[in-house]
C-alpha cells in the first residue's frame, strides 16, 4: 500500500526493515528483562510475542505514514529531498513525541500490573513506542531518507520539478 501510496520502491521496504529492527529490539528486551536478567521469569508466555508484533506494527506504521505524509508533500512542493526531509521532520516531530510520551505513560502503568502477561505487555509496548518514537522515526527514518536522496520516491519523482519550475522536462 505504501509503495501505491507514494509511487516508490524504497520508502515501502524501508518501511518494513525500520518496523523489523523496531519489534526486533522490544521482543530482545523482553527477553533480556523478563528471561536473562535478575529475578527473570524464565520463560515468555507464547501470546506475549504476536500481541506485541502486532500493536507494535500498527503504531509504528502509523507514524511512519504520518511523517512520509508530511517528508513527501514537501518533497513535491520544492523538488529537493533534503530540505522535504527536513520540513516533514520538523512538522511531525512534536506531535509523535508527544503521542508517544502518552502511551509509553499509559503502557508503562501496566507493567506494575500484578498478572505476569500485563505486565510484559505493558513493558513490551512502553519499550516499542519509546524506541520507536525516538530512535526509529525521529534518528534513523530522516538519515535513510536523506542517504537515498531522490532515490527515495523513484519511479513516481521522474520529471518532478519544483513549484514555479517552468523548464521543460
Amino acid at each position: 500500500m505504501l509503495g501505491l501510496v507514494f509511487r516508490s520502491l524504497l520508502v515501502p521496504v524501508k518501511a518494513v526493515l525500520v518496523n523489523a529492527l523496531s519489534v526486533g529490539a522490544t521482543l530482545g528486551l523482553i527477553v533480556l528483562v523478563f528471561q536473562g536478567g535478575p529475578g527473570g521469569i524464565g520463560a515468555i508466555f507464547v501470546a506475549v510475542p504476536v500481541l506485541v508484533f502486532a500493536v507494535v506494527f500498527g503504531l509504528s506504521m502509523d507514524y511512519e505514514v504520518f511523517l512520509l505524509a508530511r517528508v513527501k508533500e514537501a518533497f513535491d512542493r520544492t523538488g529537493d529531498n533534503d530540505r522535504a526531509t527536513v520540513e516533514g521532520l520538523s512538522v511531525t516531530a512534536g506531535v509523535i513525541t508527544s503521542a508517544a510520551l502518552l502511551m509509553i505513560a499509559v503502557f508503562g502503568a501496566f507493567a506494575f500490573a500484578r498478572v505476569l502477561v500485563i505486565q510484559l505487555l505493558g513493558f513490551g509496548l512502553a519499550v516499542a513506542v519509546l524506541l520507536d518514537a525516538t530512535i526509529i522515526r525521529l534518528v534513523l527514518v530522516p538519515a535513510v531518507l536523506h542517504l537515498a536522496g531522490r532515490w527515495n520516491w523513484w519511479p513516481g519523482a521522474r520529471g518532478t520539478r519544483p513549484a514555479g519550475d517552468a523548464r521543460p522536462p
